[in-house]
């Protein structure tokens, strides 16, 4: 994403939004990482059904490296773009941001990765994405900002 992002000016409302709790905190008193990742994988997957697919289990996060901490109390965007698909599965990106409750105008980047999720059947065996989400996948892509990866190839 480019330097210029904003969550105000972004063109998509947020996949996840979430406030830290006590709970969520490492032995270090800031969100553990874990709980981020977990919410990065559920905002991947929301990605994926925005585009019409159905049941997806996550067979790939790429690269995570945590740029800022995330404290109680802070608010955690988690922003999704569609970048492509194969024909069981479906790239997304996925950006956290964090920002103090009593201040919307300041926020950090906190991580953003590429997940690759794959459409399962009941029994967890791999369903071809219809014409329909292919399509739709499609369109989600070129209405990608420019600067997010879109312009990657599908694998």
């Amino acid at each position: 994403m480019s330097d210029d992002f904003h969550p105000r000016d972004y063109s998509r409302s947020p996949a996840i939004r979430v406030s830290m709790m006590p709970k969520d905190t490492n032995a270090h008193g800031t969100i553990f990482g874990g709980h981020i990742l977990s919410l990065v994988d559920q905002a991947g997957a929301i990605g994926a059904h925005r585009v019409g697919a159905g049941r997806v289990v996550t067979v790939a996060l790429r690269e995570v490296e945590f740029k800022a901490p995330v404290h109680v109390g802070d608010i955690v965007s988690c922003y999704t773009s569609v970048l492509g698909c194969g024909r069981t599965s479906i790239r997304v990106y996925v950006r956290v941001i964090a920002h103090k409750s009593d201040d919307v105008e300041r926020w950090d980047d906190v991580t953003d990765a590429e997940l690759v999720f794959v459409q399962v059947n009941e029994v967890g065996a791999p369903v071809l994405l219809s014409e329909e989400i292919q399509a739709n996948v499609a369109r989600a892509v070129a209405s990608n900002p420019s600067d997010d990866g879109s312009a990657e190839e599908s694998p």
